[in-house]
Protein backbone atom coordinates (compact mmCIF):
# COMPACT_ATOMS: atom_id res chain seq x y z
CA UNK A 1 0.00 0.00 0.00
CA UNK A 2 1.39 3.31 -1.02
CA UNK A 3 2.38 5.88 2.25
CA UNK A 4 0.54 8.63 2.45
CA UNK A 5 2.29 11.85 1.24
CA UNK A 6 0.39 14.67 2.34
CA UNK A 7 2.22 17.66 -0.07
CA UNK A 8 1.40 15.33 -2.69
CA UNK A 9 -2.27 15.07 -1.74
CA UNK A 10 -2.17 18.68 -1.17
CA UNK A 11 -0.60 19.16 -4.83
CA UNK A 12 -3.61 16.94 -6.53
CA UNK A 13 -6.02 17.95 -4.60
CA UNK A 14 -5.67 21.69 -5.45
CA UNK A 15 -5.34 20.58 -9.13
CA UNK A 16 -8.67 18.22 -9.08
CA UNK A 17 -10.51 21.85 -7.35
CA UNK A 18 -8.83 23.88 -9.35
CA UNK A 19 -9.66 22.50 -12.89
CA UNK A 20 -13.47 21.87 -11.48
CA UNK A 21 -13.10 25.70 -10.70
CA UNK A 22 -11.99 26.65 -14.12
CA UNK A 23 -14.56 24.64 -16.19
CA UNK A 24 -16.71 27.84 -16.93
CA UNK A 25 -13.26 29.00 -19.34
CA UNK A 26 -14.23 25.63 -21.11
CA UNK A 27 -17.60 25.99 -21.41
CA UNK A 28 -17.33 29.56 -22.52
CA UNK A 29 -15.26 28.43 -25.44
CA UNK A 30 -17.97 26.54 -26.98
CA UNK A 31 -20.51 28.53 -25.68
CA UNK A 32 -21.67 28.43 -29.61
CA UNK A 33 -22.76 24.62 -29.25
CA UNK A 34 -26.23 24.22 -26.98
CA UNK A 35 -25.97 23.05 -23.69
CA UNK A 36 -27.25 19.42 -24.81
CA UNK A 37 -25.43 18.82 -27.65
CA UNK A 38 -22.65 20.23 -25.40
CA UNK A 39 -23.53 16.96 -22.97
CA UNK A 40 -23.92 14.84 -25.55
CA UNK A 41 -20.39 15.03 -26.49
CA UNK A 42 -19.59 15.12 -22.63
CA UNK A 43 -21.00 11.45 -22.42
CA UNK A 44 -19.89 10.13 -25.48
CA UNK A 45 -15.91 11.22 -25.33
CA UNK A 46 -15.72 10.46 -21.56
CA UNK A 47 -17.13 6.88 -21.87
CA UNK A 48 -13.88 6.69 -24.80
CA UNK A 49 -11.26 8.13 -22.95
CA UNK A 50 -12.26 6.56 -19.58
CA UNK A 51 -12.31 3.23 -21.60
CA UNK A 52 -8.89 3.59 -22.39
CA UNK A 53 -7.66 5.24 -19.67
CA UNK A 54 -9.09 1.90 -17.63
CA UNK A 55 -6.66 -0.51 -19.84
CA UNK A 56 -3.92 2.05 -18.38
CA UNK A 57 -4.58 2.49 -14.96
CA UNK A 58 -6.12 -0.77 -13.71
CA UNK A 59 -8.92 -1.70 -10.91
CA UNK A 60 -8.55 -5.39 -10.84
CA UNK A 61 -11.81 -7.37 -10.48
CA UNK A 62 -13.98 -3.98 -11.11
CA UNK A 63 -16.22 -5.94 -13.98
CA UNK A 64 -17.01 -9.15 -12.31
CA UNK A 65 -18.19 -7.41 -9.13
CA UNK A 66 -20.65 -5.80 -11.17
CA UNK A 67 -21.48 -8.99 -12.60
CA UNK A 68 -22.11 -10.58 -10.49
CA UNK A 69 -23.77 -7.94 -8.53
CA UNK A 70 -26.59 -6.58 -11.01
CA UNK A 71 -28.41 -4.18 -8.64
CA UNK A 72 -25.03 -2.15 -8.85
CA UNK A 73 -25.26 -1.64 -12.41
CA UNK A 74 -29.17 -0.67 -12.13
CA UNK A 75 -28.09 1.84 -9.23
CA UNK A 76 -24.95 2.97 -11.53
CA UNK A 77 -27.67 3.76 -14.40
CA UNK A 78 -30.00 6.01 -12.06
CA UNK A 79 -26.25 7.77 -10.45
CA UNK A 80 -25.28 8.02 -14.18
CA UNK A 81 -28.53 9.71 -15.28
CA UNK A 82 -28.37 12.26 -12.22
CA UNK A 83 -24.93 13.35 -13.22
CA UNK A 84 -25.73 14.13 -16.77
CA UNK A 85 -28.77 16.54 -15.75
CA UNK A 86 -26.21 18.17 -13.25
CA UNK A 87 -23.63 18.17 -16.46
CA UNK A 88 -26.24 19.62 -18.41
CA UNK A 89 -28.01 22.11 -15.53
CA UNK A 90 -23.88 23.96 -15.20
CA UNK A 91 -23.14 24.04 -18.42
CA UNK A 92 -26.61 25.60 -19.45
CA UNK A 93 -26.24 28.11 -16.65
CA UNK A 94 -22.69 29.12 -17.72
CA UNK A 95 -23.41 29.89 -20.84
CA UNK A 96 -26.54 31.79 -20.05
CA UNK A 97 -25.01 34.35 -17.72
CA UNK A 98 -25.96 32.25 -14.24
CA UNK A 99 -22.56 31.27 -13.12
CA UNK A 100 -23.39 33.18 -9.74
CA UNK A 101 -26.15 30.64 -8.99
CA UNK A 102 -23.46 27.73 -10.02
CA UNK A 103 -21.79 28.95 -7.27
CA UNK A 104 -24.25 29.03 -5.08
CA UNK A 105 -25.07 25.67 -5.72
CA UNK A 106 -22.04 23.74 -4.96
CA UNK A 107 -21.66 25.98 -1.25
CA UNK A 108 -25.09 24.73 -0.85
CA UNK A 109 -24.16 21.15 -1.87
CA UNK A 110 -22.73 19.44 1.50
CA UNK A 111 -25.44 20.89 3.39
CA UNK A 112 -27.72 19.19 1.32
CA UNK A 113 -25.74 16.38 1.75
CA UNK A 114 -26.10 16.48 5.65
CA UNK A 115 -29.65 17.20 4.94
CA UNK A 116 -29.92 13.56 2.97
CA UNK A 117 -28.18 11.74 5.67
CA UNK A 118 -30.69 12.23 8.15
CA UNK A 119 -33.92 12.12 6.03
CA UNK A 120 -32.73 9.11 4.07
CA UNK A 121 -29.99 7.38 5.77
CA UNK A 122 -31.75 8.06 9.68
CA UNK A 123 -28.47 10.14 10.44
CA UNK A 124 -28.79 11.99 13.36
CA UNK A 125 -27.73 16.21 13.07
CA UNK A 126 -25.66 17.44 16.08
CA UNK A 127 -26.74 20.80 17.21
CA UNK A 128 -23.80 22.58 14.84
CA UNK A 129 -25.20 21.06 12.02
CA UNK A 130 -28.75 22.59 12.43
CA UNK A 131 -27.51 25.37 12.98
CA UNK A 132 -25.63 25.01 9.55
CA UNK A 133 -28.15 23.66 7.49
CA UNK A 134 -30.83 26.48 9.17
CA UNK A 135 -28.18 29.21 8.15
CA UNK A 136 -28.42 28.29 4.64
CA UNK A 137 -32.27 27.78 4.22
CA UNK A 138 -32.32 31.61 5.56
CA UNK A 139 -29.67 32.41 2.44
CA UNK A 140 -32.26 30.59 0.32
CA UNK A 141 -35.68 31.92 1.77
CA UNK A 142 -34.10 35.39 1.38
CA UNK A 143 -33.34 34.94 -2.33
CA UNK A 144 -37.56 33.36 -2.56
CA UNK A 145 -38.22 36.68 -1.13
CA UNK A 146 -35.67 39.03 -2.54
CA UNK A 147 -36.31 38.33 -6.00
CA UNK A 148 -39.59 36.25 -6.01
CA UNK A 149 -38.68 32.76 -7.03
CA UNK A 150 -36.69 29.88 -6.17
CA UNK A 151 -32.74 30.14 -7.14
CA UNK A 152 -33.45 26.78 -9.08
CA UNK A 153 -30.33 26.44 -10.98
CA UNK A 154 -28.52 26.21 -7.10
CA UNK A 155 -31.14 23.97 -6.34
CA UNK A 156 -31.08 21.49 -9.21
CA UNK A 157 -27.19 21.58 -8.91
CA UNK A 158 -26.67 20.61 -5.13
CA UNK A 159 -29.71 18.23 -5.35
CA UNK A 160 -28.69 16.36 -8.38
CA UNK A 161 -25.25 16.62 -7.02
CA UNK A 162 -26.36 15.68 -3.00
CA UNK A 163 -28.81 12.76 -4.39
CA UNK A 164 -25.83 11.54 -6.54
CA UNK A 165 -23.48 11.06 -4.18
CA UNK A 166 -26.25 9.50 -1.88
CA UNK A 167 -26.59 6.55 -4.33
CA UNK A 168 -22.98 5.77 -5.79
CA UNK A 169 -22.63 5.39 -1.69
CA UNK A 170 -25.11 2.73 -2.12
CA UNK A 171 -22.80 0.78 -5.23
CA UNK A 172 -19.13 0.68 -3.85
CA UNK A 173 -17.57 1.01 -6.72
CA UNK A 174 -14.66 2.96 -7.42
CA UNK A 175 -14.77 6.52 -9.24
CA UNK A 176 -13.02 5.80 -12.51
CA UNK A 177 -14.78 2.26 -13.30
CA UNK A 178 -18.19 3.51 -11.71
CA UNK A 179 -17.97 6.93 -13.88
CA UNK A 180 -17.02 4.85 -17.16
CA UNK A 181 -19.86 2.24 -16.19
CA UNK A 182 -22.10 5.54 -15.83
CA UNK A 183 -21.30 7.08 -19.37
CA UNK A 184 -21.35 3.96 -21.08
CA UNK A 185 -25.16 3.30 -19.90
CA UNK A 186 -25.59 6.72 -21.43
CA UNK A 187 -24.45 6.42 -24.62
CA UNK A 188 -27.21 4.90 -26.35
CA UNK A 189 -28.88 7.57 -25.72
CA UNK A 190 -26.66 10.44 -26.66
CA UNK A 191 -25.92 8.32 -29.79
CA UNK A 192 -29.67 8.03 -30.51
CA UNK A 193 -30.24 11.52 -30.16
CA UNK A 194 -27.42 12.26 -32.43
CA UNK A 195 -29.30 10.28 -35.37
CA UNK A 196 -32.36 11.88 -34.58
CA UNK A 197 -30.80 15.15 -34.71
CA UNK A 198 -29.07 15.70 -38.09
CA UNK A 199 -29.62 18.98 -38.48
CA UNK A 200 -27.52 19.18 -35.31
CA UNK A 201 -24.14 21.43 -35.31
CA UNK A 202 -21.92 18.33 -34.64
CA UNK A 203 -23.71 16.24 -37.05
CA UNK A 204 -22.24 17.85 -40.13
CA UNK A 205 -18.94 16.92 -41.61
CA UNK A 206 -18.08 20.93 -41.92
CA UNK A 207 -18.17 21.13 -37.94
CA UNK A 208 -15.23 18.93 -37.61
CA UNK A 209 -13.15 21.14 -39.18
CA UNK A 210 -13.56 23.57 -37.25
CA UNK A 211 -12.06 24.18 -33.53
CA UNK A 212 -15.14 23.75 -31.71
CA UNK A 213 -14.71 20.24 -32.20
CA UNK A 214 -11.85 19.95 -30.57
CA UNK A 215 -13.16 21.56 -27.78
CA UNK A 216 -15.44 18.91 -27.65
CA UNK A 217 -13.27 16.34 -28.06
CA UNK A 218 -11.38 17.69 -25.35
CA UNK A 219 -14.80 16.79 -22.86
CA UNK A 220 -13.15 13.44 -22.12
CA UNK A 221 -9.87 14.12 -20.66
CA UNK A 222 -11.12 17.80 -19.20
CA UNK A 223 -14.15 15.66 -17.18
CA UNK A 224 -11.52 12.78 -16.36
CA UNK A 225 -8.26 14.37 -15.38
CA UNK A 226 -10.01 16.30 -11.94
CA UNK A 227 -11.32 12.90 -11.20
CA UNK A 228 -7.93 11.03 -11.37
CA UNK A 229 -6.34 13.77 -9.51
CA UNK A 230 -9.03 13.88 -6.81
CA UNK A 231 -8.97 10.18 -6.70
CA UNK A 232 -5.01 10.27 -6.12
CA UNK A 233 -5.44 13.43 -3.47
CA UNK A 234 -8.03 10.90 -1.28
CA UNK A 235 -5.01 8.27 -1.08
CA UNK A 236 -2.84 11.32 0.48
CA UNK A 237 -5.25 13.75 2.68
CA UNK A 238 -8.28 12.73 5.22
CA UNK A 239 -11.59 13.36 3.52
CA UNK A 240 -12.02 16.25 5.98
CA UNK A 241 -9.51 18.10 4.29
CA UNK A 242 -10.35 17.33 1.00
CA UNK A 243 -13.79 18.74 2.37
CA UNK A 244 -12.56 21.99 3.27
CA UNK A 245 -10.70 21.90 -0.47
CA UNK A 246 -14.35 21.35 -2.37
CA UNK A 247 -14.80 25.11 -1.75
CA UNK A 248 -12.32 26.37 -3.94
CA UNK A 249 -13.70 25.34 -6.82
CA UNK A 250 -17.19 27.72 -6.48
CA UNK A 251 -15.09 30.12 -5.36
CA UNK A 252 -13.31 30.30 -8.47
CA UNK A 253 -16.65 30.01 -10.54
CA UNK A 254 -17.85 33.12 -8.38
CA UNK A 255 -14.83 34.93 -8.99
CA UNK A 256 -14.41 34.55 -12.47
CA UNK A 257 -18.52 35.18 -13.22
CA UNK A 258 -18.06 39.00 -11.08
CA UNK A 259 -14.46 39.78 -12.69
CA UNK A 260 -14.01 37.77 -15.87
CA UNK A 261 -17.95 37.68 -17.51
CA UNK A 262 -19.06 40.46 -15.64
CA UNK A 263 -22.16 39.07 -13.98
CA UNK A 264 -23.75 41.86 -11.68
CA UNK A 265 -23.15 40.67 -7.65
CA UNK A 266 -26.67 42.44 -6.41
CA UNK A 267 -27.10 42.82 -2.48
CA UNK A 268 -29.53 40.23 -1.95
CA UNK A 269 -27.59 37.95 -3.63
CA UNK A 270 -24.42 38.28 -1.47
CA UNK A 271 -26.88 38.77 1.37
CA UNK A 272 -27.59 35.09 0.28
CA UNK A 273 -24.70 34.14 -0.04
CA UNK A 274 -23.35 35.31 3.46
CA UNK A 275 -25.51 33.19 5.05
CA UNK A 276 -24.49 30.24 3.21
CA UNK A 277 -20.77 30.99 4.25
CA UNK A 278 -21.90 31.17 7.13
CA UNK A 279 -23.65 27.98 7.40
CA UNK A 280 -20.45 26.09 5.79
CA UNK A 281 -18.02 28.05 8.78
CA UNK A 282 -20.06 26.68 10.97
CA UNK A 283 -20.63 23.17 9.50
CA UNK A 284 -16.96 23.03 9.00
CA UNK A 285 -16.06 23.86 12.59
CA UNK A 286 -18.51 20.97 13.72
CA UNK A 287 -16.42 18.67 11.57
CA UNK A 288 -13.21 19.70 12.86
CA UNK A 289 -14.74 19.08 16.01
CA UNK A 290 -16.03 16.11 15.40
CA UNK A 291 -12.75 14.55 13.56
CA UNK A 292 -10.83 15.60 17.01
CA UNK A 293 -12.89 13.82 19.52
CA UNK A 294 -12.90 10.45 17.29
CA UNK A 295 -9.21 10.79 17.48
Amino acid sequence: MQAANPRRGYILGLSAYIIWGLFPIYFKAIASVPAVEIIIHRVLWSALFGALLLMVWKHPGWWRELRDNPKRLAILALSGTLIAANWLTYVWSVNNGRMLEASLGYYINPLVNVLLGMLILGERLRRMQWLAVGLAAVGVAQQVWQVGSLPWVSLVLALTFGFYGLIRKQAPVKALPGLVVETWMLVPIATAWLLFNPAAGSAQAEFWTTSEAWWLVAAGPVTLVPLVCFNAAARHLPYTTLGFLQYLAPTLVLLQAVLLFGEHLSSSTLVAFIFIWAGLAVYSVDAVISMRRRR
